[in-house]
């Protein structure tokens, strides 16, 4: 992972290089935390350690029971779908990934129905085993199973931690289970078990997914300067304390889209604390230069806008034309075609004085992502420490969670007895 962050310097909100100096003392104090806290394996900065602690062989001996599925579908939410769903989602497989990570009706609807559920394994992935959408939906999906006539015992995968609803329910029936990782939030876990276990099933080398994890670890650095993810985290951490609270991660890649879902809840759920944080937006090159770019570029001064691409693509030629206008075209190639916009988009951005970071990996495949992610995780680290925030907690996600649980009878939780306190006014037709 490559980070230029050459335009976020004398924009506005902006930096100078002097700030950077000023910046790299602090950034050095805390990668000394961070590796303090990785070699204690502390609560969260575990998450840093994956990429050597994961255990890719119980990974494999847990899927090799399923023989040769046409589907996958993973039942989880938030950390627990957003991690698989970046790996499937960019890389290419014959065996079809879906998500059930919301509960509406409908949509759980069309996935259960159209599936081949004899030929589709299901990962039901919550460290508590008591989410209660994850729990929800794969008691819809077991039913539909059982109605099918397909014994969803033999085709189904648990991940969860060392005890609760899943993990006895996998002691009951004989299930392969794999454990969450300790110390290390959802958000954070997408090389572990929970991320990875998908991508063994559609057959992807998630050896090479920690590997470039590792690269990762290795590039870490007291300095900013020798740190991409550093660099990354700081120049993020500076420009929001100067105004840029809204960061639109914008990948030029359409198998790079989920990862721009994966990040806004890495970068939101960890930072947006105490008043802070930097609001994450999700945009699409080339797509969004036609939408979302008009604000970027011509609204209010408080954006950063993260480019996302891999320098190599595949090659699909444009062919000649003899249309007025579009010769220029002739002889070129998409991959061409969409760098050409990747780098007009940064220059348009720069010449408005709007702050813009690049981000690039070599390609679209395993080591590439693991390095990747791992990158962004180390980067959302050092924000965190370098704004004060408590990076590996969730209170506010906690509060709405029992608010749920208590209105549908999960038990006694005063957050539920705020919702009727809701203030209205109603504007009916």
């Amino acid at each position: 992972m490559d980070v230029d962050i050459g335009n976020a310097l004398g924009t506005q909100p902006g930096l100078t290089e002097a700030t950077l100096d000023r910046l790299d003392d602090r950034v050095a104090a805390v990668h000394e935390t961070i590796t303090a806290g990785m070699a204690d394996e502390a609560f969260g900065y575990a998450s840093l350690c994956l990429p050597e602690t994961a255990d890719p062989d119980a990974i494999r001996t847990a899927v090799d029971r399923f023989d040769d599925p046409s589907a996958v579908l993973t039942v989880g939410i938030g950390g627990s779908a957003l991690g698989a769903a970046t790996l499937a989602d960019a890389l290419d497989s014959d065996v079809e990934a879906h998500f059930l990570d919301n509960v509406d009706p409908a949509h759980v609807e069309a996935v259960a129905g159209e599936l081949p559920l004899a030929e589709t394994v299901v990962v039901v992935v919550s460290r508590s085993g008591t989410t209660a959408e994850t729990l929800a939906n794969f008691l819809v999906v077991r039913e539909r199973m059982d109605a099918s006539g397909v014994d969803w015992t033999d085709q189904t995968l648990v991940i969860t931690g060392t005890d609760g609803n899943l993990r006895r329910l996998a002691e009951t029936h004989g299930l392969p289970a794999l454990d969450v990782p300790t110390g290390v939030p959802g958000r954070f876990s997408v090389l572990s078990s929970v991320g990875l276990a998908v991508a063994a099933i559609q057959g992807h080398d998630v050896e090479a997914v920690l590997a470039g994890g590792r690269d990762g670890m290795d590039a870490l650095a007291g300095s900013l300067r020798e740190s991409p993810a550093y660099a990354y985290g700081a120049t993020t951490y500076a420009l929001a304390a100067r105004g840029a609270r809204t960061n639109a991660v914008m990948p030029y890649a359409e198998s790079l889209e989920t990862f721009a879902e994966w990040f806004a809840q890495l970068w939101a759920e960890s930072l947006g604390k105490d008043g802070l944080g930097q609001t994450p937006a999700r945009a699409l090159g080339a797509t969004d230069q036609h939408s979302q770019l008009q604000l970027y570029r011509a609204g209010p001064p408080d954006k950063l806008v993260t480019l996302v691409r891999p320098t190599e693509r595949a090659v699909v030629p444009i062919p000649e034309t003899e249309l007025d206008g579009l010769s220029y075209l002739g002889g070129s190639s998409l991959g061409a075609l969409l760098d050409a916009e990747f780098e007009a988009t940064e220059a348009s951005l720069a010449a408005a004085a709007v702050p813009n970071v690049r981000v690039e990996i070599d390609r679209v495949d395993e080591r590439a992502l693991g390095e990747l992610l791992f990158g962004m995780e180390a980067a959302c680290v050092l924000y965190g420490e370098l704004a004060g925030v408590s990076t590996f907690t969730q209170p506010a996600v906690e509060w709405g969670k029992r608010a749920a649980r208590g209105l549908l009878g999960g038990g006694d939780f005063p957050e539920a007895e705020a919702v009727a306190d809701k203030r209205e006014f109603r504007v009916e037709s």
